[in-house]
């Protein structure tokens, strides 16, 4: 069957990346007997977006007639983000747990993506996703361990995920995690116990 993948990369690290190798991984399960999946790779670190401007938010709530060039201008990484992520059947993000969050170029991607009027709306049932029949893999890695123990409080990054890319309407997330990458006990078989997580998952 033939899918669109759009694959996030928001590590600098490239090939020694623990996010990007997980996230290889999973795209290679995607792909596999399927030579008509579609990979569009969206590499933050190389190309980031634009964060918010006063510009970018006042045609947001401005009528499209009316927006000053200086304001279309500022709407256009939008625009194109939004393009790219409602013609993607899946979504695979390499995420690297920086100071208990997500990489700032990845924030600056949802704050484009995340539009009143596009990827989700307001009525008297409350806010309503947009953004539907989404299937979003996030591939999160660590120097700590933080599925469990005493460090789980500390990630802010996948229930934040979680948490905005539901409230577009993509509820559909799997999270694979290498992690203890920094702990001498944990470290040499981290991304092998990762890479088996991803093996064994049912796609």
């Amino acid at each position: 069957m033939s899918q669109k993948i759009l694959r996030i990369i928001t590590s600098t690290n490239g090939d020694t990346s623990f996010s990007n190798q997980l996230s290889n991984a999973v795209i290679e399960k995607l792909t596999a007997g399927n030579p008509e999946t579609e990979v569009k790779t969206l590499d933050l670190t190389k190309t980031p977006l634009p964060y918010l401007t006063n510009s970018h938010i006042s045609a947001v709530y401005a009528p499209e007639e009316t927006h000053t060039p200086e304001q279309k201008e500022a709407l256009k990484y939008s625009n194109e983000a939004i393009k790219t992520l409602l013609e993607s059947d899946v979504i695979v993000i390499g995420v690297p747990l920086y100071n208990f969050g997500i990489p700032a170029v990845l924030k600056g991607w949802i704050d484009q993506i995340a539009r009143a009027g596009k990827t989700f709306s307001y009525s008297a049932e409350g806010p309503k996703g947009l953004v539907t029949d989404k299937k979003v893999y996030l591939s999160i890695a660590s120097g700590a361990i933080f599925s469990e123990g005493p460090y789980k409080s500390y990630d802010f990054s996948e229930s934040y995920l979680r948490a905005v890319f539901g409230f577009l309407g993509m509820t559909d997330v799997t999270t694979f995690r290498v992690e203890g990458t920094a702990i001498p006990d944990f470290a040499e078989n981290a991304l092998p116990k990762a890479l088996s997580s991803v093996e064994e998952f049912a796609f």
